[in-house]
């Protein structure tokens, strides 16, 4: 829909992961210079609050359901 009002023709760009690449995403990992951000942590019989949560846009990095 954008291309209409631009003239320049709009191509998604999409990586291509490979194994070199996954091997170099573990090292990572492994040396702890990767790590997830957990917004919020919600108890299981909070889930319909959890599920709400990123949907009005308040997330700022991973919310998780504990069991």
């Amino acid at each position: 829909m954008v291309s209409r009002f631009v003239s320049r023709r709009i191509v998604p760009v999409l990586a291509k992961i490979g194994p070199a690449d996954l091997l170099v995403l573990k090292e990572l990992i492994a040396a702890g210079s990767v790590a997830p951000v957990i917004d919020r942590t919600y108890p299981l019989d909070e889930a319909a609050d959890a599920r709400r949560y990123p949907g009005a846009g308040h997330a700022q990095g991973k919310v998780i359901v504990s069991v």
